[in-house]
């Protein structure tokens, strides 16, 4: 019997668990290792952060619905993983052993890159998880008492923008609702070069789509931006030229910023020699495979990808929700080929669809694959993607609550445009 332990239950981890209870059956044991207890709902955040959803409608207890398919959880930190000795050490000192690891945890939130950045002694708030929503939206309403100038936006080495687009437009809205809208201008902040770039150098007529949102909302904009700093009530930032050169230095004011910050490996993953990159992120082979240690997978926010192409000042490329599920998938069939004696022979096809939303409308788009060059690169809006935004929320917390991570009605319809989680072996792209 083979031990695979799954280190992280978020977007990658739960349906990685599934997926493979379901393809080893019980022959074999599977764990997943989270340091909270619960399932949070990521991309609901930006809702929690404007009262529209509350915590218990986005998280759920993760060990019942585990237990219930025989999968084993254990809800405490991992503080050291020992590859040689195929171990992993947890918070409080306990020892799991495994035969394959697999590791989902997410990222490690690097607020600490820019002084006075993060909900946590800084100045900033974010929606990277359920408590930050929920101490953004604790400041929300201090501006809806107060209101005053907005910054939101995504510091230097950010690589994941979609949630900064969705709170500013989330946010327009929750304030027009309220008819204050008018007292409180909002900056988007950004080290993208452009508007709609995503870190993806744009995905179809994302660029001038997004322009078109941000002026008929009245929200300005600087690109090529480094913020170097946060002071209580004042941000400074850096605005540069395509060739990197200092265009002007920004002292800008607010009441109320939200800023994504940059992404790096968590550290007991990071500090494992050979296993990651110099910002911590899993190095993997195209079979989402660590090529120093062979039992050792990763997917997710976790992995290592190298950007799309230089930006003035630095920007990751982001890992979408399906885009993670293609890499999880791709894994349960290698670890499945190891365990009969085979060679993993499976990739992910790294396809994206994404769905944001701006409160009453919202804009989405497909990149097949995601890292150009794509064979399908389309960007839309309208009031569709809210409702399919607000279907997808429900949709996919009952999937992860019934425990079945591609149910065959949504493999089908995901076929009819042209979206699968694995390659044809016969194909290269």
């Amino acid at each position: 019997m083979a031990h695979i332990v799954v280190m992280g239950a978020g977007i990658g981890g739960m349906p990685a668990a599934y997926e493979l209870r379901e393809a080893l059956g019980k022959a074999h044991k599977v764990t997943v290792i989270n340091t909270v207890d619960y399932f949070q709902f990521v991309p609901s955040n930006p809702w929690v952060a404007v009262g529209w959803r509350s915590r218990d409608e986005v998280i759920f207890g993760i060990k019942p619905y585990l237990e219930r398919k025989g999968i084993d959880f254990i809800a405490k930190a991992v503080t050291r993983i020992e590859p040689e000795s195929n171990t992993l050490t947890l918070q409080d000192g306990a020892k799991v052993s495994y035969d394959y690891l697999v590791i989902t945890t997410g990222p490690k939130l690097s607020f600490d890159e820019v002084p006075g950045a993060g909900p946590h002694g800084g100045f900033t708030q974010s929606i990277c998880t359920i408590d930050h929503a929920e101490k953004c939206y604790a400041d929300y309403e201090k501006l809806v008492a107060n209101p005053g100038p907005v910054i939101i936006g995504a510091m230097p080495g950010a690589s994941c923008f979609g949630p900064a687009y969705e709170y500013t437009m989330v946010l327009d809205t929750a304030l027009r609702k309220k008819k204050i809208r008018n007292q409180v201008p909002i900056t988007y902040v950004t080290s993208e070069p452009y508007i709609g770039h995503l870190g993806l150098d744009g995905v179809g007529d994302s660029k001038s789509i997004m322009e078109s949102a941000f002026r008929s909302h009245d929200v300005r904009w600087i690109t090529n931006a480094k913020t170097t700093k946060v002071e209580d009530g004042k941000m400074f930032v850096d605005e540069l030229d395509m060739q990197g050169n200092l265009v002007k230095q920004h002292e800008l004011p607010f009441k109320h910023s939200m800023m994504l910050p940059a992404f790096k490996g968590v550290d007991a993953v990071a500090a494992v020699e050979g296993l990651c990159n110099p910002r911590g992120f899993v190095i993997v082979d195209q079979n989402q495979r660590s090529p120093k240690y062979k039992n050792i997978y990763s997917a997710g926010v976790c992995i290592a990808i190298p950007p799309v192409g230089p930006t003035p000042v630095a920007c990751g490329v982001p890992k979408t929700g399906y885009m993670i599920e293609s890499m999880v998938t791709a894994i349960v069939h290698n670890i499945e080929e190891e365990l009969a004696g085979k060679q993993p022979t499976h990739r992910g096809t790294w396809q994206a669809i994404c769905l944001a939303d701006f409160g009453n409308t919202g804009a989405a788009f497909v990149a097949i694959p995601q890292i150009p060059p794509r064979n399908v690169n389309w960007f839309g809006e309208g009031k569709w993607v809210h409702l399919a935004k607000i279907a997808f929320e429900k949709y996919f917390i009952r999937k992860m609550k019934k425990g079945n991570s591609e149910p065959i009605y949504e493999k089908y319809m995901m076929k009819l445009i042209g979206m699968e989680r694995l390659l044809h072996p016969e194909r290269k792209d």
